[in-house]
């Protein structure tokens, strides 16, 4: 009985913390894309993060779409 409701709280904090991982990371991804967009030669640092923004955000949403949290 107790632990049905712990787990159960456990799950939803998980769940709130990855959706917001993921607003977060989705963000910082788009805000990169724009500087990159925006820019006559991008720098090849600028490249490079804006290419691991991508995967980081890419990553997060496969995890969350495998554990039906979205």
């Amino acid at each position: 009985m107790f632990k049905r409701k712990h787990v159960g709280r456990i799950r939803r904090e998980r769940k709130e913390q990855l959706l917001k991982l993921l607003m977060e990371c989705k963000d910082r991804w788009l805000k990169q894309k724009r500087l990159v967009e925006n820019s006559i030669e991008p720098s090849e640092e600028v490249l490079h993060q804006l290419r691991l923004a991508e995967a980081k955000y890419m990553f997060l949403l496969k995890e969350a779409r495998h554990n039906k949290d979205i």
